[in-house]
């Protein structure tokens, strides 16, 4: 396996954290007049955590475990804001989210260190990305992540701006 993806995947946790530090109390609940060019869900900047640690548990790791159990499975997309007004997003605690999140990535890191060659070309369909293999899952897993950092990158300057 690509050990660049599996290094990637691993030092998510502590950049998302690092970034996070530096959000202003105020910020984490700011919304800001126009969500135009935020290249993320139009999450706020606490609730940007909740859907990281959320999707990690209820959609990677569901996903990952089906490609590796089943034939062909159909992976469903997760409507992510419906989970976030279920859980209340904008009262969770960060310290708690991150720590979740921590573990939820360590237990995923560890499932995809065990797989063999012929694990990591196991298919399925995504809904909404098409055909998938445990690789590309993974590599969609990465993507994601970047995509979150991005958002909370846009939401400070946004935060910055007003």
């Amino acid at each position: 396996m690509s050990s660049s993806l599996l290094s990637a995947l691993h030092s998510f946790p502590d950049q998302l954290e690092q970034l996070y530090a530096s959000v202003p109390v105020a910020c984490a609940n700011w919304t800001p007049a126009s969500w135009e060019g935020i290249p993320s869900e139009t999450f706020t900047a606490i609730e940007q955590l909740c859907h990281i640690r959320d999707i990690e548990i209820d959609g990677y790791h569901v996903r990952f475990r089906r490609l590796l159990n089943e034939a062909a499975p159909s992976l469903a997309s997760i409507d992510s804001y419906a989970v976030a007004r279920e859980r209340g997003y904008p009262d969770a605690r960060p310290t708690e989210i991150l720590a979740d999140f921590r573990a939820a990535r360590a237990d995923t890191l560890r499932m995809l260190r065990t797989l063999t060659e012929a694990d990591w070309q196991r298919r399925g369909t995504f809904e909404g990305y098409g055909p998938v293999t445990v690789r590309g899952l993974a590599h969609y897993l990465c993507s994601h992540d970047q995509q979150h950092l991005a958002g909370l990158h846009w939401l400070l300057g946004a935060y910055d701006a007003r």
